[in-house]
């Protein structure tokens, strides 16, 4: 899908139906049509147009004549068939030439409609550095945004794991801890490529003085962003690590407790056993031998059981 925007002086977008000059150009899991399009009408190199296709391409800034590329990692929600939501990241690709500004990118994500929405302020489409430097951050603020996400979701799995522990919520842990990776992988490349931006700005952007202060809150927001990654993912390892150890504690006290009733079950029986031998035995023409032979296997099988509850195995 490929769909062109422009921006009046007044800020309005519009969709547009050709490329003019200073219009935003965003390409989304594009046919193999839309790609020769764009090579042969923005005369682009094919890798630029390609790599950002790449599910597995790393965050990356680089330069040919005056086309510059941008790779970055954007967050993206996945929703599965059990309900649960599970995060991963996507590679998207800014492309800024002098005459347009090119998006691409795999799958429709809410950062793109915030801009097609006309939600971010001080947003024009011929403004190409302000532009992507505004995409920048607000690539940062959705991995904060999603982050805060999982610390819910992490706190209400708590909460349904004190109450009994279910194979579907430690799945679910572990979806999130794998989420947690892959936004820490994914921003520590962004942060790379920001801070190569940030030490060559008229390199690959024209910047002015507002656009290097935006710069600067990209860095800052990424920079929080992978504490808040790391932290909740340490948070996560603990919690898997405690509730392992509870499972494990919870099997041993119970196989204690079985192992324990196994015993004294075990006693009457053995009783039950000997006098029950086709064999003379004590108390064989006693006419209270059924008593007593009771009273004997209920005295040891009450004793066995107080052994057991002052040491504490039930």
């Amino acid at each position: 899908m490929l769909n062109i925007y422009l921006s009046e002086e007044n800020g309005k977008l519009q969709e547009i139906d050709s490329i003019q000059k200073g219009c935003w150009i965003n390409v989304l899991h594009p046919t193999e049509e839309e790609i020769q399009y764009l090579i042969e009408t923005l005369n682009v190199e094919l890798d630029f147009i390609r790599d950002p296709l790449d599910d597995e391409e790393r965050s990356r800034i680089e330069k040919e004549d005056d086309t510059t590329l941008i790779i970055m990692d954007i967050p993206t929600v996945r929703h599965g068939e059990d309900g649960n939501s599970t995060y991963d990241t996507i590679p998207i690709g800014m492309i800024i030439m002098p005459e347009c500004f090119v998006t691409i990118c795999l799958e429709e994500n809410p950062i793109f409609e915030r801009f097609t929405n006309q939600r971010i302020k001080g947003f024009y489409t011929f403004k190409k550095t302000r532009f992507a430097l505004q995409l920048l951050y607000i690539i940062s603020t959705y991995y904060l945004r999603y982050l805060k996400q999982i610390s819910r979701k992490t706190v209400d799995l708590e909460k349904e794991l004190n109450k009994s522990m279910k194979n579907k919520e430690i799945f679910t842990l572990l979806g999130l801890e794998k989420s947690l990776v892959y936004f820490a992988t994914s921003l520590k490349s962004n942060k790379v490529v920001i801070q190569k931006l940030m030490r060559s700005r008229s390199e690959y952007l024209k910047m002015y003085e507002d656009d290097q202060d935006l710069l600067e809150d990209v860095l800052v927001e990424n920079k929080q962003a992978i504490e808040m990654a790391e932290i909740y993912s340490n948070i996560l390892n603990g919690m898997m690590t405690t509730f392992s150890s509870v499972t494990s504690n919870n099997l041993n006290s119970v196989m204690k407790l079985l192992t324990s009733i196994t015993i004294i079950l075990s006693l009457p029986t053995m009783v039950a056993s000997f006098f029950g031998m086709n064999v003379p035995v004590p108390l064989t023409h006693h006419k209270h031998a059924f008593a007593f032979i009771m009273a004997i296997a209920a005295a040891l099988s009450c004793t066995t059981a107080i052994i057991f509850w002052k040491k504490r195995y039930f």
